[in-house]
């Protein structure tokens, strides 16, 4: 059984990384991954660049650790187990918009580093192409089962609605953080996947109301 001092030490531990990450959403929001300084960051949480590196080794590794912790978060909320419908998966899709609606920040530095990584030299390029990939997998094999057990018409293309879906949510993202206060991302999501899901379902129905 370990010390009780040594487990209050994992614990500060622990706090401040997650303040460094918390912190770290903020700046790469406000400034991107290139024009964020970790001096900054570090000053901001109260502690020494140098107390920062002993919990990041580098601004890569803390780019990369803000993204995969932001995944985690969001695999656990909505995606922890397998959708039993098409109408689940869509869903599932609207409460995480309304999730990022509420997370101005968070979202910011989403869009933000997303459009950084467009360039093939960024930190964050592999991570969003391989983000990419295991949505439009895992949202495609979610459809295919429908699409198998007869909610969804047996001609649709679930690989080019997946894809499709991810563009939609991306581009109303964008629109919203342009005007947060004068555009509706909720409603426009939803509005969306009720007619998307009216025009591949074979019962003609959308989103529960």
């Amino acid at each position: 059984m370990e010390p009780k001092e040594t487990r209050r030490t994992y614990a500060v531990g622990d706090e401040r990384r997650s303040r460094i990450l918390d912190a770290a959403v903020e700046h790469f929001a406000q400034w991107g991954f290139h024009a964020s300084s970790l001096a900054r960051i570090a000053k901001d949480v109260g502690i020494t660049q140098g107390g920062l590196l002993h919990h990041f080794r580098s601004k890569e590794d803390l780019l990369v650790q803000v993204l995969e912790r932001t995944e985690q978060q969001d695999r656990e909320k909505f995606f922890a187990e397998e959708f039993a419908s098409a109408t689940e998966c869509y869903a599932g899709l609207l409460r995480l918009t309304e999730y990022n609606a509420a997370r101005l920040g968070r979202t910011r530095m989403f869009n933000v580093l997303l459009a950084e990584a467009g360039d093939v030299g960024h930190p964050a390029h592999t991570y969003f192409v391989r983000r990419y990939t295991e949505l439009v997998a895992v949202m495609s094999a979610s459809l295919q089962l429908a699409v198998e057990s007869g909610e969804l018409k047996p001609d649709t293309d679930v690989v080019d609605i997946a894809e499709e879906t991810a563009a939609v949510m991306d581009g109303l993202q964008l629109q919203w953080l342009l005007d947060p206060k004068g555009f509706d991302m909720v409603t426009r999501f939803r509005q969306y996947a009720d007619r998307l899901l009216r025009s591949v379902k074979t019962d003609g129905t959308g989103l529960p109301s």
